[in-house]
């Protein structure tokens, strides 16, 4: 009963999840075909980029596909190589995306500084929230398994801020690309939104799975309450 209950609750979210990925993928593939009017390569963007915002980070490699980050803590931007070496519409868009981070990173954007102190946070309540609520269940203790629920819930939280986090350094990465004019044409920016849509969705399917694994438990939590009265 229990296994059937919970794909009741995440099998949406697991199906949401598999076609975000496959989105974004797919997305990607195409616009790393296709060339940017500038012809900069994702390197050369970033470097011209941060001349025009004024912004200083080092620059660095970082091995893998859709690994290209910007790093707060040392202030670096790290491109994978299929970015950093191509010159499409595809490596300048995320070259911009996470230069919108950098962005935020240096406006003290709220949400941005919100969920960066959640971090440590959810990276620690993400295990122990399962385990306090299992301990709960099995000696009965509705406080102790509701703690366990409310440790959980602190993923959709995060998730929550993730989204205006994420979106915001798209909008960003948009004006960017715009406004340094290595983007001019319709074609290509269009393209470039559609990177940055794919991506956003992925973060829609996080925040569905925690929403989801969230209401497995509450379920759960008043399923044996009902029991137990």
């Amino acid at each position: 009963m229990g296994m059937s209950v919970y794909f009741i609750f995440a099998l949406p979210a697991l199906l949401l999840a598999l076609y975000a990925q496959w989105r974004v993928t797919s997305t990607y593939r195409q616009y790393m075909q296709v060339p940017n009017p500038s012809g900069m390569t994702g390197a050369q963007a970033a470097q011209f980029l941060l001349r025009s915002t004024g912004l200083t980070l080092q620059i660095e490699g970082v091995a893998g596909q859709l690994t290209d980050h910007y790093d707060p803590r040392n202030n670096v931007l790290r491109l994978s190589p299929g970015v950093a070496q191509s010159n499409s519409v595809g490596a300048v868009a995320v070259v911009a995306h996470e230069l919108g981070h950098a962005l935020q990173d240096e406006e003290s954007y709220t949400p941005l500084r919100l969920r960066s102190g959640m971090v440590p946070v959810v990276n620690f309540t993400s295990w122990l929230g399962p385990i306090i609520f299992l301990v709960g269940m099995i000696f009965q203790s509705e406080q102790l398994a509701t703690v366990g629920v409310f440790f959980i819930a602190g993923a959709v939280v995060f998730s929550l801020l993730t989204l205006p986090v994420e979106l915001n350094a798209s909008r960003r990465a948009m004006q960017l690309l715009q406004q340094s004019g290595i983007l001019t044409d319709e074609t290509s920016l269009r393209g470039a939104r559609r990177m940055l849509s794919a991506a956003a969705l992925t973060y829609v399917a996080a925040l569905a799975q925690a929403i989801s694994t969230m209401l497995y438990y509450v379920f759960l939590l008043g399923g044996n309450r009902r029991r137990r009265n």
